[in-house]
């Protein structure tokens, strides 16, 4: 699944803290050189990151144009208890958009909305 945002590397970093078994791919010295030969001084900048750990395994790309609307596609957390599962995505970024009998809906750090079961 491939996720389009403003800065990759931080995005990335808050979906592989709210997502159990993720982490970011690790940046070895040929992809380090790869990054370089692109002109991409740090991986901080990289303009596509891989979160490993899935499946789906997910990538972030930069993409130009800000958040527009609502998600045509989103992911759905199942938790034990959903509110201490809310509260924690929350000391990560996540903001609580509405909350419902079953579910709460919540945006990651750039907009994008998901659900908590």
């Amino acid at each position: 699944m491939v996720i389009d945002c403003a800065h990759p590397a931080s995005l990335a970093r808050f979906w592989a803290a709210a997502l159990d078994g993720y982490e970011v791919a690790p940046y070895d010295d040929a992809e380090l050189a790869r990054l370089r030969a692109a002109g991409v001084d740090n991986p901080e900048n990289d303009p596509t990151v891989l979160l490993e750990g899935g499946p789906p395994r997910l990538w972030f790309q930069r993409v130009p144009e800000r958040k527009a609307g609502k998600n045509r596609l989103h992911l759905d957390l199942r938790a034990e208890d959903r509110e201490t599962e809310v509260e924690r995505l929350a000391r990560l970024g996540a903001v609580v958009l509405d909350r419902r009998e079953e579910w709460t809906v919540l945006a990651d750090p750039e907009g994008n909305e998901f659900c908590v079961f």
